[in-house]
């Protein structure tokens, strides 16, 4: 056993844990790290010339931090160096090399270029599935702008030409479209696509939906789903909201305005996994440029948000 460095045995002694100690030791618990390595690992570079790789585990922790706290990749590793916590995490100790910022971003180019983000959403699904918490009777869908910077001072003089701009209520945005399906009772995501932001909601809509579905729940914006070729051998209720317009006009204590109260009660697990994305880790505008790369971001965040959402039951 390798003998602890002084600012390892302070670290120990110290009186309190922080609040990031806390939301680590609870992720560290929450995911199901073997499934995912095992996934991973035939994509994973053996390395036999030059250095011995890092464990793919350690890579695939730092991986995860960098979306709990929507770092760069300088940033992911000044903070390796920095602070213990985060070290700790990743099974890395001061004395040990710490991976820098191109070995990070290599590793994050490798889970894109592969398609692995969609790869580890399914796999921490099958693992909330396997604990009986991926319901499939109903499906709540929505969509959310995520902004992209709209600035042309840049190399090529021009905006991002996968983003796109749209208007919503009296504000103009410049970004892409998150469009999620979820379970209408634990509100878990099932599903998620990406669009630039002037595409409508309806675009996508039969990709949300994984065809066990008894029951359709959406806002205002999904008017007329039932009506396209694609949902025409559905055998679903659809639950769809009703004009803003249209709802201003109903008494809130007709029959008519109580279902659209309940409707509007049900759909609000929807907004939810926007909350742990956007706000929670942070990712409210894009980091990169292109659909491609933000897409495989946000299926490992709604992976990682669906582990969030059902920590409760899981840990007990």
């Amino acid at each position: 056993m390798e003998q602890m460095s002084f600012a390892e045995i302070e670290y120990q002694n110290k009186k309190r844990k922080t609040r990031r100690e806390k939301f680590l030791e609870r992720m560290d618990s929450l995911i199901p790290w073997d499934r995912l390595v095992k996934r991973l690992k035939r994509h994973y570079h053996k390395g036999r010339t030059g250095r011995p790789p890092y464990p793919l585990e350690t890579m695939l922790r730092i991986h995860c931090m960098q979306l709990f706290y929507n770092l760069s990749d300088p940033g992911m590793e000044d903070a390796l160096y920095e602070i213990e916590s985060m070290r700790r995490f990743a099974g890395l100790r001061l004395s040990d090399r710490i991976p820098d910022e191109t070995t990070i971003l290599n590793f994050r180019r490798l889970l894109e270029k592969n398609g692995l983000g969609q790869k580890l959403f399914e796999e921490i699904n099958g693992h909330l599935g396997d604990h009986d918490l991926m319901l499939r009777e109903g499906s709540i869908v929505d969509a959310s702008i995520i902004a992209a910077p709209s600035s042309t001072k840049n190399a090529d003089k021009q905006r991002d030409p996968e983003m796109h701009q749209t208007k919503k209520g009296n504000q103009w945005h410049f970004g892409m479209k998150v469009h999620i399906g979820v379970d209408d009772e634990l509100g878990l995501i099932h599903s998620l696509e990406t669009t630039p932001a002037n595409d409508h909601d309806l675009t996508v809509a039969d990709k949300l939906l994984h065809g066990h579905e008894k029951r359709v729940l959406g806002d205002a914006g999904y008017r007329g789903i039932e009506k396209r070729q694609a949902h025409q051998d559905r055998e679903v209720d659809w639950f769809i909201a009703e004009r803003p317009g249209k709802r201003k006009e109903m008494d809130p204590d007709s029959p008519e305005g109580r279902v659209e109260k309940l409707k509007a009660q049900i759909r609000a697990k929807v907004e939810h996994p926007f909350r742990y994305m956007k706000q929670v880790f942070g990712y409210s505008k894009v980091r990169y440029r292109g659909q491609a790369k933000n897409r495989n971001r946000f299926l490992v965040l709604a992976g990682l948000t669906n582990l969030m959402i059902a920590q409760k039951l899981l840990l007990t």
